[in-house]
């Protein structure tokens, strides 16, 4: 079902003259609030505004229609009237401005207008627009999740059969992809999510002319199967109140999607940091605001016989005191405590890298691959929690599940995840569209709902689509949120080079782009039975893991190892020593491991033992073991894939030279990639990315410098 709806004659109000007054007073609240916080930002007692100006009344229209702790809610900036109605008060709205600590919404962490509020299911907002759409798609599939096996643990008050997701986004925003892959995969799998598009014609200062085809998105989208489309005047809150009530029912009855299409007007610059004026003609703001609906919904009051102009004075003033005393109360709150500034970068109830994550292998069965290990710890984890979904590009063993009697599976490109469908079904184990944000936005979107989303972008060199949701959202959503929401998924991701006709975009190497984000683990074992417990105790960890899988190693027969049993886990952030030696301190992991113990073997010929640690884990990675095996050596030689410029290494020897110079015979030197992509030609490769013999001659300079 595709359809537009416009131009709809106007119903008998069937609105009570209370919850007239009722809307017009939210409505005013809302715009006197952005007054406020202009003149405290005018007074340098706030640091940032943005406002909701024009958009009060469809945004109070649909806070009467959904239902604040049952159904989800996605706001972006504008959002503050819908917020009121759900149930955040004035004084919350401006402790965020205050940056207090009893934000709550963050704590005092992010900018005024960015909402999270837990217990109305308003989950915590960031700036980067777009994002917050494959979130809540992921959001309704969380709950369509629960809604489905009736035989799921645990599942009482995690979901409401008939909830709706609300996402919230700008005309601007509907240029973004991320919006349209959001819009596609809800009418795909008719999921309860209510688009709504807030258009007051302008990003910033590009109109929406410049940003949309033919102008219009309700028209653009009119072709989208179980689209349900209403564009109409959201400056009206009677009418937005009946199209919003008629969207939000389609998404209750499960009949699929719905997109709100609201025009409504922008009285106010973008925000304080812009100003209007040197894009907008005096005559297109005049005629804008003739349309406010502050005054053309006052008005209506007074000309219905609903309020007096005596009356509408003394509400406004009502108004204008509860947000004097709003703003006394939340000037004299608590700042957070400077010390408190690392608080919840990840989770403090679950530590993997304690002891409690360091078991003891039993091992029984054949010796198996990286690939068979990985396979089996899935499978194990999955039969253990049934919160476990797994998704991306052609993991599962067919799309379609009637045919897996007589076909054979894929189970990804790998075959990593082979087997798994047809043993968990085809609800817990799917293939997603080729949309590396889409398998991220959507897992981050579930996991805040309770799922433990288990996620594969099927090569790294094509993780990039996806870098926006982990950097801006994955990785900061537990610090941003002060620990109201949380996104502990695990992010599969085959990665490296050594492939010979790999080429540029099946090589690359980058984990120094991810080790680099606060919030983000990260992960990169180099043998069959570390893959097997690194990752069970990646999934068992409450925080987002980014499992780095190499390529090269996965059917590697030196990196076979048994299968250790259906509880073993290795701590994260503990390196292991498998060659040992006094001579050098070799820092490696991945692929290198193995060229690095095969240089070290070289060497141990000549009567040169030296050290390799294999690290593991490269976020934490352990400086223990490096520095107790600095001490002993003397020397440090750091060995890894990636380009030598700016590679992970680099922080490594970095490390070292800033924390052991005084134990240090010798310069900390680097053995890396060159600063090139990796070619397809095999000898071409092999200059480019560092090889044994190479390897065993850096060791050797290093011993004799």
């Amino acid at each position: 079902m595709g359809m537009a709806v416009r131009n709809r004659k106007r119903k008998k109000n069937a609105l009570t003259h209370e919850q007239m007054i009722g809307i017009y007073r939210n409505m005013l609240l809302s715009r006197r609030l952005d007054d406020a916080e202009i003149k405290l930002k005018r007074k340098n007692q706030y640091y940032f505004q943005i406002s909701g100006a024009g958009h009060e009344a469809v945004l109070t229209a649909t806070g009467m229609v959904l239902r604040p702790g049952y159904d989800w809610f996605y706001p972006y900036y504008r959002d503050r009237a819908l917020c009121l109605m759900l149930g955040v008060t004035p004084r919350e709205m401006l402790l965020q401005g205050f940056g207090a600590v009893d934000d709550p919404a963050s704590g005092g962490r992010q900018m005024p207008s960015h909402w999270g509020h837990a217990k109305y299911n308003l989950v915590s907002s960031s700036s980067p627009t777009g994002t917050q759409c494959l979130q809540a798609v992921g959001c309704a599939e969380a709950g369509m999740y629960y809604n489905r096996d009736e035989k799921l643990p645990g599942r009482e008050g995690k979901f409401q059969a008939d909830e709706v997701v609300f996402v919230s986004l700008g005309d601007g925003t509907t240029s973004e992809g991320e919006f349209w892959e959001a819009v596609s995969t809800a009418c795909v799998n008719k999921l309860p999510v209510l688009f709504m598009v807030e258009d007051n014609g302008y990003a910033i200062s590009v109109p929406v002319t410049v940003q949309t085809p033919g102008g219009s998105i309700s028209k653009a989208l009119s072709g989208f199967e179980n689209l349900l489309i209403e564009e109409f005047d959201g400056n009206d809150p009677i009418e937005s109140y009946e199209v919003m009530d008629r969207l939000a029912s389609y998404c209750r009855e499960r009949k699929g999607p719905a997109l709100a299409h609201a025009k409504v007007t922008r009285p106010y610059s973008h925000s304080m940091s812009d100003d209007q004026r040197n894009y907008r003609s005096k005559e297109e703001i005049e005629e804008e605001a003739s349309l406010d609906c502050i005054t053309t919904f006052g008005q209506r009051l007074v000309a219905e016989g609903i309020l007096t102009e005596d009356k509408l004075k003394t509400l406004e003033e009502s108004v204008d005191e509860q947000i004097a005393s709003a703003i006394d109360s939340a000037l004299e709150a608590p700042k957070p405590e400077p010390s408190t500034a690392a608080d919840y970068v990840y989770s403090h109830d679950v530590d993997p890298t304690s002891s409690d994550f360091e078991t003891e292998a039993k091992p029984g069965g054949k010796s198996e691959s990286i690939v068979g290990l990985i396979n089996a710890s899935l499978k194990d984890e999955m039969a253990r929690n049934p919160y476990i979904v797994m998704f991306g590009e052609d993991v599962a063993d067919a799309t379609n599940a009637e045919v897996l009697e007589e076909v054979g599976g894929k189970g990804g490109v790998f075959k990593v995840t082979h087997g798994l469908q047809k043993e968990f079904g085809k609800h817990r184990v799917f293939n997603s569209p080729l949309a590396e944000a889409n398998i991220v936005g959507r897992a981050i979107g579930m996991a805040t709902r309770g799922l433990k989303p288990v996620v594969e972008i099927q090569f790294f060199d094509y993780i990039w689509p996806a870098y926006h949701q982990i950097r801006n959202e994955l990785a900061m959503m537990r610090w941003r949120s002060y620990n109201h929401f949380k996104c502990p998924i695990v992010i599969r991701v085959p990665i490296g080079g050594y492939l010979q006709g790999g080429a540029v975009y099946h090589s690359q190497s980058g984990e120094v782009l991810f080790t680099h984000n606060p919030g983000l683990r990260v992960v990169m074992p180099s043998n069959a039975q570390d893959a097997n417990g690194l990752l069970r105790t990646a999934i068992r960890c409450d925080d987002p893991v980014l499992f780095l899988e190499h390529k090269h190693l996965y059917r590697q027969p030196y990196a076979k190892g048994d299968y250790p049993g259906p509880d073993y886990m290795v701590p994260l952030g503990k390196a292991s020593v498998p060659v040992p030696g006094d001579a050098l301190t070799v820092v490696t992991y991945g692929a290198l491991v193995r060229r690095c113990s095969m240089a070290a073997k070289a060497l141990a010929k000549e009567g040169i033992n030296v050290e390799v640690i294999d690290l593991r884990s490269l976020a934490p990675w352990d400086k223990e073991t490096v520095a107790e095996s600095v001490k002993k050596t003397a020397k440090a030689l750091v060995v890894y894939e990636d380009h030598i410029t700016h590679g992970y290494g680099a922080e490594i020897a970095a490390w070292i030279s800033d924390n052991l110079f005084e134990y240090l015979d010798a310069p900390v030197k680097r053995v890396a990639g060159m600063d090139t992509p990796v070619a397809y030609s095999p000898p071409v490769e092999d200059v480019i990315l560092p090889q044994t013999e190479g390897i065993a001659e850096a060791m050797r300079k290093m011993v004799a410098y």
